[in-house]
């Protein structure tokens, strides 16, 4: 097995993968996207980050880094975020060089195969998107979230490669006059959208922790 391997993810994103600090995303089929009533407000592409941090089984060798977002928006009305969405730039994905250790390889390596179509195959699926289909009320009387003052419960359709599925996490949102903040940090499952390392079931797949953290740190500006 090559020791550059990891699993995703862009975003698009932070603990260990599935550990008892992170969220486990719901996922779900496509949903209608949400209808983005009231005021648009821009992403800021230069202050919004999006974290990736995947392992090995059990754990091990925790490869993590960032993907930028290329664009995106979302939409207030009395308050509240109604919609929005934001497209990642997946030909930006970096990796941190702290994060591989092995003396004979380098970030690079990492960064590369992680973009050939091993995984993502960015050449072919430049982007990765993310598009709001609700927003409602976190109620920490009911619900039980490992994100530290969650606010609401964002659902919304992730798409990867050729595949868009419905994810539902825990997040901090501030909607201020001029400004929205966003931060979130959830796991998913990478093989849910069909993102294996040769075969579903090879050694070298499974090496490879299905679990990947996402996490994102989201400002957006008033139009």
């Amino acid at each position: 097995m090559k020791q550059t391997v990891p699993a995703f993810i862009l975003l698009l994103t932070l603990a260990a993968c599935g550990g008892a600090s992170t969220d486990q995303a719901k996922t779900e089929d496509k949903k209608e996207a949400a209808v983005a009533a009231g005021t648009a407000y821009a992403i800021d592409t230069t202050t919004t980050a999006v974290q990736w941090r995947a392992t090995h089984k059990g754990g091990f060798a925790p490869r993590f880094g960032t993907i930028k977002v290329a664009d995106g928006s979302l939409n207030v009305e009395n308050g509240a975020v109604t919609g929005g969405s934001f497209d990642v730039n997946l030909a930006t994905l970096a990796a941190d060089p702290a994060s591989v250790t092995e003396p004979d390889k380098k970030a690079s390596d990492l960064e590369g195969h992680l973009k050939s179509p091993d995984f993502f195959d960015v050449a072919k699926y430049p982007t990765a998107k993310f598009v709001i289909t609700g927003v409602t009320a976190y109620d920490s009387t009911k619900q039980k979230s490992l994100l530290a003052g969650a606010t609401n419960l964002i659902s919304g359709n992730l798409t990867l490669k050729d595949s868009t599925l419905n994810i539902t996490f825990p997040a901090q949102i501030t909607v201020g006059a001029n400004d929205v903040t966003a931060n979130a940090k959830f796991v998913i499952d990478r093989s849910a959208w069909g993102i294996s390392y040769k075969t579903e079931g090879s050694p070298e797949n499974w090496m490879i922790s299905k679990d990947v953290e996402i996490g994102f740190s989201l400002k957006a500006v008033k139009k």
